[in-house]
């Protein structure tokens, strides 16, 4: 009995982490501003599945709110971010820095994000551009700010788990 409660509390989590993340998303698409911040925002709650449920959990909240968005969000840019992106990214930071070698860990983390903004920057070209300040419609500086960016909210994001770890998991773990 006690493992189908822990199954369901699970699944309870993913399902409300998913509904919340949809949420963000949605209120990104129509809020005239705060659109990154927004969907930055919702990228942070797979990683708060990761760390109640698994890395399955995570990956689940991440597929579904993407796919959900993909079908409600009428700004389709918003959710490619999210689905490309600010969602997958806690999954893929969670099995990069499983190998404890920060600067191996940094480098594979820039190799994601650089392919990551390369795909925008080429192939989402028309939908990402416009969203840009003039100065970084250009490739260099678009490069340049987008990895110093990349790194402040790699920080940031740490930061964010060790508060929601010290708490936040506590509680959600006791029951």
């Amino acid at each position: 009995m006690g493992n189908r409660n822990g199954t369901a509390r699970r699944a309870a989590l993913v399902g409300v982490m998913t509904a919340l993340s949809l949420i963000l998303l949605w209120l990104s698409a129509i809020l005239p501003t705060g659109r990154w911040g927004l969907i930055a925002a919702a990228g942070l709650l797979p990683a708060a599945v990761i760390i109640s449920s698994g890395l399955s959990g995570g990956f689940f909240c991440w597929l579904a709110t993407g796919l959900l968005a993909f079908v409600l969000l009428p700004d389709k840019m918003n959710m490619l971010l999210y689905l490309l992106f600010f969602g997958v990214y806690p999954m893929i930071k969670f099995l990069l820095e499983r190998m404890r070698k920060l600067p191996l860990e940094l480098l594979c983390k820039l190799i994601f994000f650089n392919l990551v903004l390369t795909l925008f920057w080429f192939v989402f070209r028309e939908l990402f551009l416009p969203a840009l300040p003039q100065m970084l419609q250009l490739a260099w500086a678009a490069y340049v700010a987008g990895n110093a960016a990349f790194l402040v909210y790699d920080y940031g994001f740490t930061k964010l788990i060790g508060f929601y770890m010290a708490r936040f998991a506590p509680h959600l773990r006791k029951r």
